[in-house]
């Protein structure tokens, strides 16, 4: 059995989904206190619903979590509340990730491959270790000042530099 805590209203809104989630991922889940997830199965199975539903909780739909299910799909989250104690500095390095009208966050996810979800003061990512790789090294430079310009030619390197085209 695992047990995990996702945010309240990401719970409220998986309530919709248990019946899927549970013959999907071959678990018994379940709600409890408004956000803690109960999930109970096989061992391998119990670690799959956990992932699909980290996701889920970090801000992803359904289709996008499911990508955990294959080996080659990984998840990776930067807690920007760790880095940084400014509640107005986390909007800001989030605003400067999903860019004007989210132009920038697609740009990173058509550059790099990855899917990225911008959540709760998390950004999260969704993708092979090369997507995931590439994407990061955008954001990184984000979260480290940089400007959009900067972030897209580091991106682009990276993805140059690891062969993915």
């Amino acid at each position: 059995m695992q047990q995990l805590l996702i945010p309240r209203k990401r719970a409220e809104q998986l309530k919709a989904y248990l019946a899927e989630l549970s013959k999907r991922l071959r678990c018994k889940i379940r709600i409890e206190d408004e956000n803690a997830i109960i999930i109970d199965g096989e061992p391998y199975d119990e670690y799959n619903a956990r992932n699909v539903i980290t996701a889920f909780g970090r801000g992803f739909d359904l289709n996008n979590a499911y990508k955990l299910l294959s080996e080659n799909y990984f998840f990776k989250s930067i807690n920007l509340k760790e880095i940084f104690k400014s509640k107005d500095r986390i909007m800001r390095i989030e605003g400067r990730i999903i860019g004007k009208e989210g132009k920038s966050k697609k740009y990173i996810e058509e550059v790099s491959g990855a899917q990225l979800s911008i959540f709760g003061g998390t950004i999260s990512i969704i993708g092979t270790n090369e997507e995931i790789a590439i994407a990061e090294s955008a954001i990184n430079v984000l979260i480290d000042g940089g400007t959009h310009k900067k972030a897209y030619r580091v991106m682009e390197a990276t993805r140059k530099r690891l062969g993915v085209y």
